[in-house]
Order: structure tokens, then sequence, then C-alpha cells
């Protein structure tokens, strides 16, 4: 459980500060972002905050689907708003197209990096993934087609508030899935099995 915790812990503080180079980049967001930084204009609160109002609004989605919330779950949904708004401080806006990419390419290998930690601590989905997983399990349509419609929904909402789409918005969406998938063996903790199993162990999965 102690390694549990420190994989979840140090794969959401790597989130949120990926998430914030990618904006620091502004070279375009992933869909859930695009929204909160629309949010976040309008608003005028921080993006952090508002990916922690957005993440508990998700939750309650959660209700009717009969989605169960596990401590990473909740932990998510706290976290990542926080340590992107510490990284925003630090991290200044860039203006030279060199650094903007750079910014861009670090933030995504990190995000990728990032999203295997906190699902192979195997502790719970966040808010977001709960919500796609449980739509398909209460509509039986495919995980592609229920994230597709979820992410078009949401950039173009965020689109419309004034976020911002462009080549990382590509790049996000080709890579994370390749990186974390390469990643996510190498991370995952199984759970703990006794020595001579009754019955063999039946193999499962997460979905990032």
């Amino acid at each position: 459980m102690t390694r549990r915790l420190v994989q979840l812990f140090g794969g959401l503080a790597l989130y949120g500060v990926s998430l914030a180079l990618v904006l620091r980049a502004g070279l375009g967001l992933a869909p859930w972002d695009v929204l909160h930084q629309g949010l976040s204009e309008r608003t005028g609160l921080s993006i952090g905050v508002v990916l922690i109002a957005v993440s508990f609004l998700v939750l309650l989605a959660w209700v009717p689907l009969r989605q169960r919330p596990g401590f990473g779950t909740i932990a998510n949904a706290l976290l990542v708003g926080v340590f992107v708004d510490l990284t925003l401080q630090v991290v200044d806006d860039v203006h030279a197209w060199a650094w903007r990419v750079v910014l861009l390419l670090a933030g995504v290998l990190l995000n990728g990096l990032a999203t295997a930690l906190y699902i192979g601590a195997s502790l719970g989905a966040g808010p977001r993934d709960g919500l796609m997983t449980g739509l398909v399990r209460r509509t039986g349509r495919s995980v592609r087609l229920v994230r597709t419609l979820i992410e078009v929904a949401v950039l173009a909402l965020g689109f419309l508030l004034g976020g911002t789409v462009g080549v990382g918005t590509v790049l996000y969406a080709v890579a994370i899935g390749p990186i974390a998938h390469v990643l996510l063996p190498l991370v995952t903790i199984e759970p703990r099995r006794s020595a001579t199993p009754a019955v063999p162990p039946v193999p499962t999965s997460d979905v990032a």
C-alpha cells in the first residue's frame, strides 16, 4: 500500500506539472483542459480551481451511473488542480517558438508517464475516466465511441469559451495513449496473491 500511495501521489503531482507546462507552451491543450481554460477565463478563477470544481461536478454524474469512487479518484479530483496552480506560479509564459515546443513535448511526455503512474497504482479511476467507463457500461457502446463523443463535446464547449486549440491538442490525442500503453506494464502494481490460490486469478485491466 505504501508503494501504491507514493506512486499515486507522484503521478498526480506529475500530472499537474505536465498540464501546466502544456498551458505555458500555448500551442493547444487536451480537450478537457480546453474546457478548464475557457471556464477560467470566463470566471476569473485560476485554472487549478476550475479543474477541481469540474472534477467534483463530474463525480456527481457518477451517481446515476452507479460508479463508486476510490481513494485515488478523490485524490485526483483534489490534487491535480493544486499542482497545476503551483507549477504555474513557478513557470512563466514563454514566447520563443523553440521553448514553446520544448514545453509542449515535455508536458506531453510527462503526462503520459503520470497517467501510467496513477492508473498503475490501482486505487481508483480519475473522475473523467470513470464517467467514460460508467457510460460505456450503461449504454453498451464502445469505449472509443463514448470517449470520442465526450471529448468532442468538451472540446467544442471549451473552444467556444475561449480555450486554446492547436497542434498541442492533436499531439495530446495522438501521443498520450501510446505513451501510457508502453509505460503502464512497467509501473502497474498487481494485487497480492496467496502462494497457492484455490482459483486461478482472473486478469484485469484499467482504462486510462
